[in-house]
């Protein structure tokens, strides 16, 4: 009996990793692990710009924008400059909580999922992601002392963000190394690691 229980466990564990996670578009899932390297640069004040690349040095993505009418705005673009999706904060939200719609799109059909803090009252900026169907989808658990990070989807981790603080920090250049395991939407990932990095930011 104890032998079944561990086996349909087992099961249930690899039917959980097998499932492809994909929230801005298939094209972005990869059938293997993917290294990115994320150089993020300050621009001017609360304006920053990201660009991914992959493990031979390829532009994947990149994002910027910035703010209007006290609502932060960032533009996931590919490497030819169109729009992939759509990070916009919500304004007075004491979750801090951001909405992703795909392309440049702010129409509830385009909606793709929401990001809020996990506990307001929390020192860590641990996140949740919810996808609309009523349950939470993903959780972010961050690190105390660095801005690393892991995605998890249930128990499974699904990708990690690891950052080292470096004197470049203090000019505002962040690099970031992202691993995210078969299956999993990339460009996802990139824009929860671009929300965790504003929450933290002016």
């Amino acid at each position: 009996m104890f032998l079944k229980s561990s086996n349909l466990a087992i099961d249930s564990q690899r039917m959980e990793i097998d499932q492809m996670v994909k929230v801005v578009e298939e094209r972005f899932c990869m059938p293997y692990t993917m290294e990115l390297r994320v150089k993020k640069r300050l621009l001017s004040f609360s304006k920053y710009h990201y660009q991914v690349f992959d493990a031979t040095g390829n532009l994947l993505l990149q994002v910027d924008g910035g703010v209007w009418k006290f609502q932060k705005k960032r533009v996931m673009r590919d490497p030819a400059g169109l729009p992939v999706a759509t990070l916009r904060s919500k304004t007075l939200s004491w979750k801090h909580e951001w909405v992703i719609h795909q392309g440049e799109s702010s129409e509830s059909k385009h909606f793709l999922c929401c990001v809020r803090r996990s506990n307001a009252m929390m020192i860590k900026n641990n996140q949740d992601v919810y996808l609309g169907n009523g349950g939470r989808d993903f959780h972010l658990s961050a690190s105390l002392s660095s801005l690393s990070f892991k995605v998890k989807r249930g128990n499974t981790v699904i990708a990690e963000v690891r950052h080292n603080f470096t004197w470049e920090s203090c000019k505002g250049k962040e690099t970031f190394k992202v691993k995210v395991y078969p299956d999993v939407d990339y460009a996802f990932i990139i824009a929860l690691l671009v929300i965790m990095n504003e929450n933290d930011g002016p």
